[in-house]
């Protein structure tokens, strides 16, 4: 490994090329960590293994087709050089640390204050997909009156679910700069890897992270609104359903009454043998219909 820090950066490298940057006496079950496949869902930490620092991290984007995609990044950070080993996400391009990585280069970081780079465009991109859930939410919550109900159904649901799969990566995402913070991932050697400075930088990226912790349990609170807005839309709207068939019941219900009283099978019954029996049936429905819909209208049910 040569003296001077530097920052080295892979995508999806085979055997040879990690075993030509990576420190020498890497435990095996790391290295086949690294060269393991891509997880969808991996689990961020940092480890102190003696000599070195071990971790798994996850950057959060987001597919064309709108769902989220993580990319895993494994770690591996000495007092010499800080290794990055990229890991593309199936049907997702590689997200780059160029800038990052090159500007740090520049100014000749350390390899901590490297992987604190590296945790904090995290961060940040945390950061950005929770303001993105909460765009979603706004339009959902805009168009609650409009959408039919499967697609705000659809749309709560599949928001819903990505909440939760950022959450269950972010939570240990930042438990892992915690573990800087707490001097828990330090390694052997006379010269700390997280030095003061280094530590107060991973402090803001900590910081960041627990903002996205807080922005994401807002955005599922905000989600579980409209959720509720829209249930209780549904069921004000089957309530209006039913009262107008009540109406309807009830408006038929006096006339059936009428017709089938008259068409008993008795000889004696006075209407029958009158003259304007036919047409005192006819009145007598249409006032008690018409004096039905009146007091309907009066209470405001029709």
């Amino acid at each position: 490994m040569p003296d001077e820090p530097h920052w080295v950066d892979l995508c999806d490298p085979d055997e040879a090329q990690l075993r030509a940057v990576l420190p020498p006496g890497m435990h095996e079950t790391a290295m086949r960590r690294i060269l393991s496949a891509a997880h969808a869902e991996p689990r961020p930490r940092l480890v102190a293994q003696g000599s070195y620092v071990f971790g798994v991290l996850a950057v959060p984007a987001v597919r064309t087709t709108g769902e989220v995609v993580f990319q895993e990044v494994d770690v591996v950070a000495t007092l010499d050089a800080l290794v990055t080993v990229r890991k593309t996400p199936e049907g997702h391009t590689a997200y780059e640390f160029a800038d990052v990585r090159e500007a740090a280069l520049r100014a000749g970081a350390p390899p901590g204050l490297c992987l604190h780079l590296v945790v904090d465009e995290i961060a940040e991109r945390f950061l950005t997909m929770v303001d993105g859930f909460d765009d979603s939410i706004d339009e959902l919550e805009d168009h609650v009156h409009d959408w039919p109900a499967p697609q705000i159904r659809e749309r709560i649901s599949s928001i819903r679910h990505d909440i939760l799969h950022v959450r269950r990566v972010l939570a240990p995402t930042r438990d892992a700069a915690r573990a800087v913070l707490d001097d828990r991932v330090e390694i052997d050697g006379d010269v700390s890897l997280f030095p003061r400075d280094v530590e107060l930088h991973f402090a803001d990226a900590y910081d960041k992270l627990l903002r996205a912790t807080d922005g994401l349990d807002l955005s599922r609170d905000l989600l579980a609104g409209v959720r509720d807005f829209h249930q209780a839309e549904v069921a004000n709207d089957q309530n209006e359903v039913m009262k107008r068939l009540t109406v309807v019941a009830s408006v038929l219900l006096l006339p059936t009454f009428i017709v089938g009283l008259y068409g008993q099978n008795f000889r004696h019954i006075p209407e029958t043998s009158w003259s304007q029996g036919y047409g005192f049936v006819w009145v007598l429905i249409i006032v008690t219909t018409a004096l039905q819909l009146w007091y309907f209208r009066r209470k405001h049910w029709i």
